[in-house]
């Protein structure tokens, strides 16, 4: 490690902070309905958008009818782009002549870019056509980062409110956070990295001559759009099939920059949007502490595991100078790859630029884990504050029972039927993850599938599981997914991880808002102060760690292990 590459980090840390909070302003006025410097242009088209799909903006809905709306917008996107793809041979925009995608594929692709986890059993310069990428998987990258953001508005209004029967209107937040939010800041970002160097076209190819004389077929099309709702929605589904990798998704050290900024930075204002929206900024920060400190550490792990190198190189005659640099780019060094390896983890975004799966045991540890503690450092756009909440209040739950009163978070109790929807939305994970991890360890058809034997090996399907339910979208690599076992378990994990967790979480949205907001006394334990911040993570680490160690202890942990002895599988 170096104190350069430590000052890179930082620096990209404060350019993040410079935006929350005005991003995280602007994004409060937009869902509650006021008017910004946008509206002039944006309001007609608002307007013009209810009246042709006949949505009452005045009108809300309680906590069931939300999420039911939620979950037929969802479905009607899963159907969609599951023809689009099946379709794709005979639909325009195909210059490739790429067939239709097989059925399982299909499935496991449209799952995938719906729940927002974009996972990839495919390589996207070899499978889809621009048609698909652009009306199908972009589309895609949109809403369904809105609709995280949506559920996330509708959860802090059931904390802003009291004695309230609604939580706002779905249609009304998905509308807001596409138009106001995630399109123009998306536009813009899209023309950035098209001044870097990305391609915006729909060619399909170029040919070059290479220095040898012989002609490469170089891979073209929409790829500065697509990359930057990617990484702005937490999405990370790339163009290419070795994603942030590849020269042409992130050409350079700025562009990787302006990928890592782009990925924090609406997750981050949306916490300020919390703190704004309940009345109580300090407990958007605390929240943003709490965050920070964990990724950080996640940070420091890999940085450290992977400049420390790897003996077994070395003692083969690698030079050791700078670290374990297999599977990373050059241009991007080891602090960048760190940097992006645990921000990308610890969002829900799923980008790469590095394979993880080539980095050292403890340094795949390390983003692993930061998808197993539940993605909220700081998550997915939405998703991550939602999940949040969700550890606060069983942090003040484990907060009231220390001091023998009953728990409360910003001014509602949490009682008995909150702590049973909140444990239900926790354990969703780590049933996904070691369930279906266990499954195919067991399975011959499906340990068929993993590259390298021994305890790497079941670092893979670990990671796939884990990577699923978490909603990332990133792979450890060398786990061969594009199987009708892989495609549909990891499908079925996803959908599980988005839908099975969120059901529960706005459950207890509409029980929370039904409750009296109570004034704070002085037996009221406060959430905004350093205290909180600690017990906060402490729970989120307990939780992880006692669902995910054994699993950790026989995977990535023993393969260091075996790395420092010089012993390979």
């Amino acid at each position: 490690m170096s104190l350069i590459g430590w000052l890179q980090i930082g620096l990209l840390f404060l350019a993040v902070l410079v935006v929350v909070k005005p991003l995280g302003l602007y994004m409060a006025q937009v869902f509650s309905g006021e008017r910004t410097f946008l509206s002039p242009v944006l309001a007609p088209v608002e307007r013009g958008l209810y009246r042709l799909s006949g949505v009452d903006e005045r009108k809300e809905q309680g906590w069931l009818a939300y999420t039911l709306a939620m979950l037929a917008f969802s479905m009607a996107g899963f159907v969609a782009l599951y023809a689009i793809l099946r379709l794709q041979a005979v639909l325009p925009l195909n210059p490739q002549g790429f067939s239709n995608v097989p059925p399982d594929l299909a499935f496991n692709t449209a799952v995938s870019f719906v729940t927002n986890t974009n996972w990839q059993n495919y390589g996207g310069e070899t499978t889809m056509s621009h048609f698909s990428q652009m009306a199908g998987l972009t589309v895609q990258n949109f809403v369904s980062a809105a609709t995280g953001m949506a559920l996330a508005i509708a959860l802090t209004r059931a904390l802003a409110r009291s004695q309230a029967a609604t939580l706002g209107n779905f249609w009304v937040d998905l509308t807001r956070a596409t138009l106001y939010v995630l399109l123009p800041i998306a536009v813009v970002v899209a023309l950035v990295f098209v001044a870097m160097g990305l391609p915006q076209t729909l060619d399909a190819s170029v040919t070059a001559t290479t220095l040898e004389g012989a002609q490469q077929t170089i891979a073209l099309g929409p790829v500065a759009s697509q990359e930057a709702i990617k990484q702005l929605g937490t999405n990370g589904g790339g163009f290419f099939n070795v994603n942030a990798a590849h020269p042409f998704e992130n050409p350079s050290a700025f562009s990787n920059y302006l990928n890592i900024f782009a990925m924090l930075s609406i997750s981050a204002a949306l916490v300020y949007t919390f703190g704004q929206m309940v009345g109580s900024r300090r407990q958007g920060w605390a929240f943003l502490a709490a965050m920070a400190i964990l990724l950080v550490a996640g940070v420091g792990a890999v940085y450290w595991a992977e400049t420390n190198g790897n003996p077994i190189l070395t003692a083969l005659g690698v030079d050791p100078a700078l670290g374990n640099m297999e599977g990373k780019e050059v241009r991007f060094g080891q602090a960048m790859t760190a940097l992006y390896a645990a921000v990308t983890t610890g969002l829900s975004d799923g980008g790469v630029n590095g394979m993880h799966g080539s980095f050292t045991g403890l340094g795949g540890l390390a983003p692993m884990f930061l998808i197993q503690l539940g993605e909220v450092l700081p998550g997915g756009v939405g998703s991550g504050l939602y999940g949040m909440v969700v550890f606060a209040v069983l942090s003040v739950f484990v907060a009231g029972l220390m001091v023998g009163r009953t728990p409360e978070f910003l001014g509602k109790k949490i009682e008995g039927r909150e702590m049973k929807y909140a444990m239900l939305a926790v354990l969703i994970l780590p049933t996904a993850i070691l369930g279906f991890t266990a499954v195919s360890a067991m399975l011959p058809f499906a340990v068929a599938s993993v590259g390298m034997a021994g305890p790497h090996g079941l670092s893979e399907i670990l990671y796939a599981y884990t990577s699923a339910a978490g909603n990332n979208g990133s792979a450890f690599g060398g786990l061969t997914g594009n199987t009708p076992w892989y495609n549909t378990t990891l499908g079925i994990a996803m959908l599980l991880g988005r839908f099975g967790y969120v059901v529960p979480v706005m459950a207890i949205a509409g029980s929370l808002a039904a409750k009296v907001k109570i004034p704070a006394s002085k037996g009221t334990f406060p959430t905004d102060g350093p205290l909180f911040v600690g017990l906060l993570i402490g729970i989120i680490l307990i939780l992880g760690g006692l669902q995910f160690f054994p699993a950790l202890a026989l995977g990535p942990i023993v393969d260091h292990l075996a790395m420092l002895a010089g012993q390979t599988f």
